[in-house]
């Protein structure tokens, strides 16, 4: 993840699909008033939560979709499922927030760079599929499944695979927005955004493109996918807004959610060539995989490894830095692991450097978190604050940290680490200055 040329990337539209709000305003005012985005789930009329309580996108379904969201793409919705839908919707969204209007950049110049987690069909979609290959014993035949044909079919959507692509979002904003330019697909779950930031910037950087549309979709908050962190994880309880407590001694376990947030990357040259807003500087990037058998181990020294490439590219060291944007989610054993990796950045600066967990409103959204959580900390820098963790009382007595809580941090420094890491022990990172 070197760089490959020099100069100032640049941040200049930020587009939002998150649990606390569409589009950069709403979330900003949900973010400021410090109010978190779980609710009974409208979308899904059951899902395998506690409550079926969950982060998900408001307001946000098939109607409000063709007519407002994906208007410009209607005729394509049919091939696109939610988590599709919300990634092309945050990239319009960031164009328009950009300035970038149809025309104003030469469409060769523009490129997509966008991450996805791995999608999931609900399974009624392949019920009347499945139930054709029962034989007289009510077994499932696999000799049958896929040879069928005919109308043994007839259930299963046509372009079935079409809507489950992780690399769609990106096919889909290319078309949209006529972009000719680069364009790839990341499927790296949590640290999916931080790795599209530093390709997408690179990109730019060997001068492939002037304008990089790069995002990031995903979602845990799915019929099979909740059902899957059910089993694997804790899911907290108790009343919404109290059931995620990140770093927390007491924290509950996670709370699933689905979000998408897309930032338009240009060269600072460029953007202020178009008298654009600028609303932050890409100043490092940084990545490491350590995998272990049981993951926790591998968090702690990918996240280590992640931030200290990061900082170093970014010229910078830990007392420069004005706040921590952290991963963490309130899982019960998670959050130790990089508790202990943002005492080990820090260093010496530890009990005085904020440390931020933008989960505690958003949830976890597998690819879609890391540049929603950024979008916190860039909307907050831009308000002159650093957003306080909801819920969090005390840290673990072996790791603690200067958690903002109460209220949001008054700050003069615009310069933050975001930290991600996933279970499998794949984390990226991002220093980015306000």
């Amino acid at each position: 993840m070197s760089d490959t040329g020099t100069g100032d990337i640049v941040i200049t539209g930020i587009g939002l699909m998150s649990p606390i709000g569409i589009g950069a305003d709403a979330f900003w005012q949900s973010l400021e008033a410090g109010q978190c985005g779980f609710r009974t789930t409208e979308h899904l009329s059951f899902v395998a939560t506690p409550d079926c309580i969950g982060g998900e996108v408001p307001g946000f379904n098939e109607k409000s979709a063709r007519n407002e969201h994906l208007k410009a793409v209607r005729k394509q919705i049919k091939v696109m499922c939610r988590e599709i839908q919300l990634g092309v919707a945050s990239a319009l969204q960031a164009m328009t927030h950009a300035g970038l209007e149809a025309g104003s950049v030469a469409p060769e110049r523009i490129g997509v760079d966008f991450g996805a987690n791995l999608m999931s069909s609900p399974p009624d979609v392949l019920v009347d599929a499945a139930v054709a290959t029962i034989g007289t014993g009510a077994e499932f035949d696999y000799s049958k499944w896929g040879f069928n044909g005919g109308d043994r079919f007839k259930g299963m959507e046509p372009l079935w695979l079409l809507r489950y692509l992780p690399n769609m979002p990106g096919c889909h904003i290319g078309i949209a927005v006529d972009a000719r330019g680069p364009n790839n697909s990341l499927t790296q779950d949590e640290s999916s955004g931080g790795l599209v930031l530093a390709e997408a910037a690179n990109i730019i950087r060997r001068g492939r493109a002037d304008v990089m549309i790069t995002g990031t979709t995903g979602t845990k908050l799915h019929s099979v996918k909740a059902c899957q962190h059910t089993h694997w994880d804790k899911l907290a309880e108790g009343p919404a807004g109290e059931r995620c407590r990140p770093l927390d001694r007491n924290r509950r376990g996670e709370v699933v959610s689905e979000a998408a947030c897309t930032l338009i990357l240009e060269s600072r040259s460029h953007a202020e060539a178009r008298g654009a807003t600028i609303y932050g500087t890409l100043l490092g990037t940084g990545s490491s995989c350590v995998l272990g058998i049981d993951g926790g181990a591998g968090e702690q020294q990918a996240i280590e490894q992640a931030a200290a490439m990061a900082m170093r590219q970014a010229g910078i060291s830990a007392a420069d830095l004005g706040h921590v944007n952290t991963g963490a989610s309130g899982h019960l054993t998670r959050d130790a692991f990089e508790a202990r990796a943002i005492r080990s950045i820090l260093g010496s600066h530890a009990d005085s450097t904020f440390v931020t967990a933008p989960k505690s409103y958003l949830g976890s959204a597998g690819s879609g978190s890391q540049l929603t959580e950024i979008a916190a900390s860039l909307l907050a820098l831009n308000h002159g604050v650093i957003p306080k963790t909801l819920n969090f009382e005390s840290s673990d007595e072996e790791t603690p940290l200067n958690v903002v809580s109460g209220e949001h941090a008054k700050t003069s420094n615009g310069i933050f680490l975001k930290t991600s890491v996933t279970r499998m022990g794949q984390s990226s990172a991002v220093v980015i200055g306000v």
